[in-house]
């Protein structure tokens, strides 16, 4: 998947899951529940044991699914090399990780750091993040992501953390290209329980409170 791809796909759902449990009893499963319900961009992460069997195991049935499967929570060189040879499709940082943003460059595999201030935006670019996390951004709030488009009027944004279907929207429309869903989508335990019809119910409410991309984003996709 190239960066175009990912951020054409991010554009159209306005949405990526981001996965945190202390198991995933089948990666197919989850990746076809939230793809049934609008979410087709997947995030699973290096807190979760053994994600990268989990990761290639979503990779390999991506056919009958269809989600696209990231990892996230990217701390070194090492565990983005272990990703992309999982097959992971994109890797992404809670903070600024230049070793992670070097291996996924040199791959040609989109990235996405993150990132909290100004200058940190910033570092993020040059270091070739195709789109920057703003994380934690409860802590910042959707008027941030306003103020940012300021001196970086191209910049792609993905806020995460505290997002939920009752505020999502809000960060959309301060320029956000899509926003991260968490536990209100993806509950730890309904995945442990492998409860996949409750999590596609979730992520089609959590969908339809988006709201419809805008005509640009779906024909860009």
């Amino acid at each position: 998947m190239t960066a175009e791809e990912l951020i054409a796909l991010l554009a159209e759902d306005r949405t990526l899951a981001v996965v945190r449990a202390k198991a995933i009893p089948d990666a197919a499963g989850l990746a076809g529940a939230l793809a049934s319900g609008g979410v087709r961009a997947l995030e699973l992460t290096f807190t979760t044991p053994d994600v990268v069997t989990h990761v290639r195991r979503a990779v390999e049935t991506a056919g009958d699914h269809g989600a696209v499967v990231g990892v996230g929570t990217v701390l070194t060189g090492d565990q983005a090399r272990a990703a992309i040879d999982a097959g992971a499709q994109f890797l992404v940082t809670p903070g600024i990780r230049p070793a992670v943003a070097e291996v996924a460059v040199a791959a040609g595999v989109p990235v996405c750091l993150g990132a909290m201030t100004p200058s940190e935006v910033a570092e993020a670019l040059d270091l070739g993040s195709d789109v920057v996390k703003i994380f934690p951004a409860r802590q910042v709030g959707p008027g941030f992501l306003k103020d940012l488009h300021g001196p970086y009027p191209g910049v792609k944004l993905l806020p995460s953390g505290g997002i939920d279907a009752s505020n999502a929207r809000t960060y959309l429309d301060a320029g956000a290209l899509a926003v991260c869903c968490g536990t209100s989508v993806v509950p730890p335990s309904a995945v442990e329980a492998g409860a996949w019809d409750d999590i596609a119910s979730r992520a089609t409410a959590f969908t339809a409170a988006l709201g419809a991309a805008p005509e640009g984003a779906r024909a860009a996709g």
